[in-house]
């Protein structure tokens, strides 16, 4: 990884100089995801939205400013370990959200030793997943969309195959082309997640 693509980095842009478009962006990207883990953690709607009111709220404060230590951890423990903090802090305090919001969810969330729970790390795996699939479908052909999903549900190349128009080693080829690109999507959220460093 270039030193020229870390620094051209989402969370790079939200360092130093206020770049609004990069904090749209990064909203954008990971309201779903956080959304999502307060659900999964049994969180009702309007709590999850509550959380994730105050976690982008603190981050607003906390990215321009932000050092990310390697040996403690990559952005997404860090962010894990700042949407747990904020669950914790609903618990503790369910009846007084505004507390959520005027809180210290960050002080010492990069914990080095702090074990996250499971399910964050499979949220955050999928939710980097769902947006990688919505970047190539809205890339790909509808027709070559339709049958890598149908493989995605199960189905063989020869049943896909069959009930298409095509061969086998075209829906091979297809599985391959469409699974390279989700890979190359993934890697580059990884890679916007990188921050140059000191």
């Amino acid at each position: 990884m270039s030193s020229e693509t870390t620094r051209s980095s989402l969370l790079a842009r939200l360092q130093g100089a206020r770049d609004e478009q990069a904090w749209h962006e990064f909203e954008a990207r990971y309201r779903d995801l956080v959304r999502r883990y307060c659900r999964r953690t049994g969180l009702q709607e309007s709590d999850a939205e509550d959380v994730a009111q105050a976690v982008f709220l603190a981050l607003a404060r906390r990215l321009p400013t932000f050092q990310l230590e390697p040996a403690r951890g990559r952005f997404r423990d860090y962010l894990g370990r700042v949407v747990t903090n904020t669950i914790h802090r609903l618990h503790s305090s369910p009846t007084e959200r505004v507390q959520l919001v005027g809180a210290d969810i960050l002080a010492e969330v990069v914990d080095p030793t702090e074990i996250l729970e499971p399910g964050w790390e499979d949220e955050w795996m999928s939710h980097h997943l769902r947006v990688a699939l919505r970047k190539v479908r809205a890339q790909a052909t509808p027709e070559t969309m339709a049958i890598f999903e149908r493989l995605l549900a199960g189905e063989s190349v020869e049943d896909v195959a069959r009930t298409t128009d095509h061969t086998p080693d075209s829906i091979y080829k297809v599985k391959q082309r469409i699974g390279e690109r989700l890979h190359a999507e993934v890697e580059q959220q990884l890679l916007d997640e990188d921050l140059p460093s000191a």
